[in-house]
């Protein structure tokens, strides 16, 4: 599959190959798993504002389905590739098996730079995007949610989408919608928090005081920022954060509420009154106990791993360490919370909104919050567990355990005809 080959599809493969060799997978299965199930590429016809019509390329790839339908992002970013989306979909294959949950993995995306489009822009091209693949997605097929350059208006207009289509309001075709149409509390700040208690699971395991931890957080969107907040919340000391075009720095810590006024009053993150300005290169390198890189992917590489400083990186971004960084980090003896465990709390509340929508019950915030934090905290543990017992570190205990359910799932339904 040709189309796939991107760097980040070439990381998510050899991760998954190591696994399997470490599983000693049954070679059928490993052909079943290794590409996705269904990859579907269309072109998006937008009206600009301006009267002209610019053609976008849009993806879905939905990898695995037996465990149930697929569930998975839609990002919206100038750099998204079939290669890439069909790589996010293996992830979260592996995610949703890890932590419990009745989905396989998707994912999809648009080319397109949505912070040069407006508002009228974004929405005619997601209509346009949801309207090609109604007849793939559905609260029984494949859900998608919000990811890198979407939110809960972008789920918003997908669902009125598809409800139109359809005739009839269906509002569990996506996740991460507004709490008015279906959408689910605490689903906002889902994976931030999810982060945050697989973080500090390690510093109990470590035998360090959250209040003696410092933390810095690459990438101070959704995720980063609500990692951060929870973190200084709880008493940590977030001491950095950045943004696409670089960080701020304070020893002492930042008040992220502070920051998140100042940035919501229009200023910069570089003029925020007691920082330092930093590279995003130098951010990943200050020294912490808690380093949560929340950005891209490929960012922790064999030439900086080595002068990364801290105890824990705890992955709240998709694949932002690559498999030589991996090897370093090790050798250093850094304990890494790999991606489809420590970034799942995204999926697990998703997961919580399409019960809701299904049931037409919802629940108080404190329920999602407690649920959250038990999956989460017993999904850590397993994977220590595992970890400690076949003598592989976290991220291969997590990718052997994902792999493995799917496995036995593929073999208890065989194949067809």
């Amino acid at each position: 599959m040709k189309e796939c080959d991107s760097p980040t599809f070439q990381l998510a493969t050899e991760q998954f190959e190591r696994a399997a060799d470490a599983l000693k997978l049954d070679p059928n299965l490993r052909e079943r798993l290794r590409l996705p199930q269904r990859a579907v590429a269309v072109t998006i016809p937008t009206r600009m504002d301006n009267g002209n019509v610019q053609v976008f390329t849009g993806y879905r790839v939905q990898h695995d389905s037996a465990l149930g339908p697929t569930k998975g992002g839609i990002r919206y970013h100038p750099d998204v590739t079939l290669g890439e989306v069909s790589a996010l979909a293996m992830w979260m294959t592996w995610k949703c098996a890890l932590v419990g949950l009745p989905y396989g993995g998707a994912k999809g995306g648009v080319k397109c730079n949505p912070q040069t489009m407006s508002r009228n822009e974004l929405q005619r091209m997601t209509r346009r995007y949801t309207a090609e693949f109604v007849s793939v997605i559905g609260p029984d097929k494949d859900i998608p949610a919000p990811d890198v350059g979407t939110n809960a208006q972008t789920m918003a207009w997908m669902m009125d989408t598809y409800s139109q289509q359809r005739g009839y309001a269906i509002p569990g075709v996506v996740t991460g919608k507004p709490i008015v149409i279906g959408g689910s509390r605490g689903r906002e700040e889902a994976t931030g928090r999810g982060v945050v208690t697989v973080a500090i699971e390690a510093l109990n395991m470590l035998k360090i005081p959250v209040k003696d931890t410092t933390v810095v957080v690459q990438g101070f969107g959704n995720v980063g920022f609500h990692t951060a907040r929870t973190f200084h919340e709880k008493g940590a000391k977030v001491v950095a954060v950045s943004q696409s075009t670089g960080g701020i720095y304070n020893a002492d810590g930042l008040d992220i509420h502070a920051l998140m006024r100042h940035l919501a009053e229009g200023h910069s993150l570089a003029t925020f009154p007691g920082a330092t300005p930093v590279s995003n290169q130098e951010l990943l390198e200050i020294a912490c106990t808690i380093l949560v890189p929340a950005a891209l992917s490929e960012q922790i590489t064999k030439k900086n791993a080595r002068h990364i400083k801290c105890k824990i990186i705890a992955e709240a971004a998709n694949g932002p360490t690559t498999l030589e960084a991996d090897q370093v980090l090790e050798k250093n003896g850094t304990m890494v919370i790999p991606d489809i465990l420590a970034n799942s709390g995204g999926v697990i509340v998703s997961y919580f909104e399409w019960v809701q929508d299904v049931q037409k019950y919802f629940w108080e915030e404190r329920d999602v919050r407690e649920r959250l934090h038990h999956i989460m905290k017993s999904a850590f543990h397993r994977t220590v567990e595992f970890s400690r017992n076949n003598g592989v570190n976290m991220r291969m205990a997590a990718l052997m355990r994902g792999i493995d359910t799917v496995a036995q799932a593929h073999l208890a339904r065989g194949l067809y005809p």
